[in-house]
């Protein structure tokens, strides 16, 4: 029997053997792998394991530790799936946060004349992924911001550097408030809450749409478990502006997993049955 599994730490919160248990429907095992170092994770995976789930903090170190990587991962810097050649041994790294992103995002996807904005709060390998599938997949102009500004500018001189030049900027937190009022969409990825968030103005909050009218705004936050925007945040927010949405971290993981799924085993899995695990 195939066997996979995630890395990470801490793990032992993760939905993820549950949705994999779903889809796999007993054909497979998936387990979780937590370790602090990431070289003795990375050991057990290369012993035990077909392919395996990488979260964090070891998202950039997969990928350089990769024989070879997806187009994706190479213009991101991270990966999020190790996957071992059943020949030959060597490993290559995908991303599906990518799929996770454009998946949940996918029913408030905005067309149009204007060009949509995306602001992308942090810098960690998933934040990477957002950033990248935000403006490479969607077309959104996009901002990645982050409590270490240059590490946000390295990466976007990273994605310069290989001939991708329009539409991606770099700035620091400070710049929160002022690029969530413009955002169309604002992906959150940063596992505590930041001060701006509860000094976010009605200005803010409303948006850069026309006097009373309220700009559609998306929230999508990669932390499922301990949310920054609580449900009576998100509620108060509302009263402010009824176009806001939010979306839980757990329609990311989902179509993240389903990415994976597909490539661990090159097949569909069950997805209704997946879905049910999240909800």
């Amino acid at each position: 029997m195939k066997k996979f599994g995630l890395i990470g730490h801490p793990i032992a919160h993760s939905l993820s053997p549950a949705l994999f248990d779903a889809a796999f429907n007993g054909k497979y095992s998936y387990d979780l792998i937590e370790e602090k170092d990431f070289e003795k994770a990375y050991e057990r995976f290369l012993e035990e394991y077909d392919a395996i789930n990488v979260t964090a903090p070891f998202k950039e170190k997969a990928f350089l530790m990769a024989d070879s990587s997806d187009n994706d991962c190479q213009a991101i810097g991270a990966a999020n799936i190790l996957h071992k050649d059943d020949t030959d041994g060597l490993v290559s790294a995908y991303n599906s946060d990518v799929d996770g992103v454009t998946g949940a995002l996918a029913p408030y996807r905005k067309t149009g004349i204007k060009t949509p904005m995306a602001l992308i709060v942090g810098c960690g390998g998933a934040a990477m992924a957002a950033a990248y599938a935000t403006w490479h997949h969607m077309g959104y102009d996009t901002f990645i911001i982050n409590r270490n500004a240059a590490k946000a500018q390295k990466f976007v001189d990273r994605l310069k550097s290989k001939g991708y030049t329009d539409r991606i900027h770099a700035a620091g937190l400070e710049c929160f408030a002022e690029l969530f009022r413009q955002a169309d969409i604002i992906i959150y990825n940063l596992p505590v809450v930041i001060p701006a968030i509860d000094g976010l103005s009605r200005r803010d909050i409303r948006g850069t749409a026309f006097w009373k009218k309220s700009q559609e705004k998306v929230i999508l936050e990669a932390n499922y478990k301990n949310p920054a925007f609580t449900s009576d945040l998100v509620e108060k927010m509302r009263r402010v502006n009824p176009r806001l949405k939010y979306i839980s971290g757990k329609e990311w993981l989902l179509h993240q997993a389903i990415g994976a799924y597909r490539r661990f085993v090159s097949d569909i899995p069950d997805i209704d049955a997946m879905r049910a695990v999240i909800e």
